[in-house]
């Protein structure tokens, strides 16, 4: 059956694969992200596949545009089923260093983000009683390391919030994921201000990431389950990566 599916950070990485193989499928897309350009390619690409999208340039720090995403949803399409809170930075460095606007960027993205994604929907969904969040944390959201701690913390609080939800909404009939990825081909390194770490990460990450479309294939299968079954949490790392 078809739904109408919100993505967050769409515009590149695993929200871009994930708008792109869902659509495939036959569902709606709802794209939000910051960089209209691509927004409108992505769009683009969707339409001339036979496929539905509509976007709006969305920055997840801003409640009021959150809200105008799921706007556009139940204007174009009359229902919100699944919104996949997929925005995130990852700037790395020591605390030492004491990098602020990284931290504050961080909690502002990854944490905020997340809830104003989930303040939005969920007044329709509940109204429906039916519906899927899924949100994306990360193996960091399991275990700390130096270099990581504001990275982590944000990605536990997703974990806390959507357990939180998923407990408040469970009666509701409406379901809750959480997709934690180790190492993932997308543009996150390209959010770590320490020239230093950014450079020992992208060799990591050659050695070891694996591809967008792994994370949106975890996506679809988890909005495939019966609605009466959830998947609550999926880690999913490459084989090779150890932490």
């Amino acid at each position: 059956m078809s739904k109408v599916i919100v993505i967050t950070g769409a515009s590149s990485g695993i929200g871009e694969a994930t708008a792109k193989l869902l659509a495939k499928d036959g569902h709606q897309i709802v794209l939000g992200a910051r960089r209209e350009p691509k927004l409108a390619a992505i769009a683009q690409d969707i339409r001339s596949e036979g496929g539905k999208a509509v976007y709006n340039v969305t920055d997840v720090t801003k409640v009021e545009q959150v809200e105008a995403l799921a706007d556009l949803a139940i204007k174009t399409y009359g229902k919100i089923d699944v919104w996949l809170n997929n925005a995130g930075i990852m700037p790395q460095s020591q605390l030492i260093q004491k990098k602020i606007s990284d931290w504050d960027a961080m909690i502002d993205i990854n944490i905020k983000g997340t809830l104003y994604g989930i303040g939005a929907a969920l007044p329709y969904m509940a109204q429906r009683e039916s519906g899927h969040f899924i949100d994306i944390s990360s193996v960091a959201g399991h275990v700390a390391h130096s270099g990581g701690a504001v990275y982590s913390a944000t990605k536990w609080a997703v974990l806390a919030i959507s357990e939180a939800l998923r407990q408040e909404v469970a009666d509701k009939g409406i379901r809750v994921t959480v997709i934690s990825p180790g190492a993932v081909k997308t543009g996150l390194l390209g959010s770590v201000t320490d020239e230093g770490v950014r450079s020992g990460m992208e060799k990591f990450y050659d050695e070891y990431a694996i591809p967008v479309e792994r994370v949106a294939s975890t996506i679809k299968q988890a909005i495939d389950l019966p609605e009466d079954s959830s998947w609550n949490e999926v880690v999913i790392r490459p084989t090779r990566q150890m932490l």
